[in-house]
Formats: structure tokens, C-alpha cells, sequence
């Protein structure tokens, strides 16, 4: 069965990796960058070796983010980020190829210890399933 696993994250929060501290996050050094991609990277590799990893990808910083939805008019509205309204938005995520939600339980788990500095947020690690209903790709 295939997996979304994906991990949260704000504008505030890449500001903080950036070396900018708000009232949200304390700035990130280069320590810190540095131990979160060895982290990552760990994750991925396994996830490599052991064949369940199909995507995976960290996203920009949600400042180049763009929104776009149909007008009144049948016009495409577009609007570009940040959102303050939005507090958290996707900052990265996997497709994993598992043998059992109890499995990527175990990842998500895992993802869940990646180091951050002392008063940085957590955030939860959300799976959503991805039925295979014979639809094809979107």
C-alpha cells in the first residue's frame, strides 16, 4: 500500500533555518541545518535500501508559494504567499511503499525524533493512505 507522509511546517519556521528568530522559533545555526539534513538524509537512504521509498521531497519556504482558484467571473484568482491566515503548510513529504500502516507508523515515528534547537515547534507527522482505486495517476 502506498503512503503520504508528510511534515508541517510555517514561514516563520523557514525564516528560523534562515538565522531569523520570531516569537514562533528561536534562529536555527548551522549546527543545527547541518544535523536535521544528516537526519533526513539518514531516513532517506534506508528508506532507499529497503525499496519502500517511491517521493520524497523537502518544498520551498511558503513566501513562494502561489494560490490559485477560480474567480466569479471564471477567471483564475492568484495569489502568492506568504499567508498569514495559514499557519502551517506542507514543508516536505514522502511516498512510501509499506507493507502495513504499522509500518509507516514506524517511519512517521522516526521522522517525528529529526533534532531541532531547543524551543523550536513539533510538529505532528500526518500519513494519509493513497487507495489504489485503478484511477491512474492525477
Amino acid at each position: 500500500m502506498k503512503y503520504l507522509v508528510m511534515v508541517q511546517g510555517s514561514q516563520a519556521d523557514y525564516d528560523a533555518m534562515a538565522g531569523k528568530a520570531s516569537a514562533h522559533s528561536p534562529a536555527w545555526s548551522e549546527k543545527d541545518l547541518q544535523a536535521m539534513f544528516a537526519f533526513m538524509g539518514e531516513i532517506n537512504n534506508d528508506l532507499s535500501e529497503s525499496g519502500e521509498l517511491v517521493d520524497g521531497n523537502g518544498l520551498a519556504e511558503p513566501a513562494q508559494t502561489r494560490f490559485v482558484s477560480a474567480g466569479q467571473d471564471g477567471r483564475p484568482v492568484i495569489t502568492d504567499g506568504p499567508y498569514g491566515e495559514t499557519k502551517e503548510l506542507l514543508a516536505g513529504y514522502w511516498v512510501l511503499d509499506c507493507e502495513s500502516l504499522e509500518r509507516v507508523t514506524e517511519i512517521a515515528a522516526r521522522v517525528a525524533q529529526c533534532p531541532v534547537p531547543e524551543g523550536a515547534p513539533e510538529y505532528p507527522v500526518v500519513i494519509r493512505p493513497i487507495p489504489d482505486n485503478g484511477g491512474g495517476d492525477v
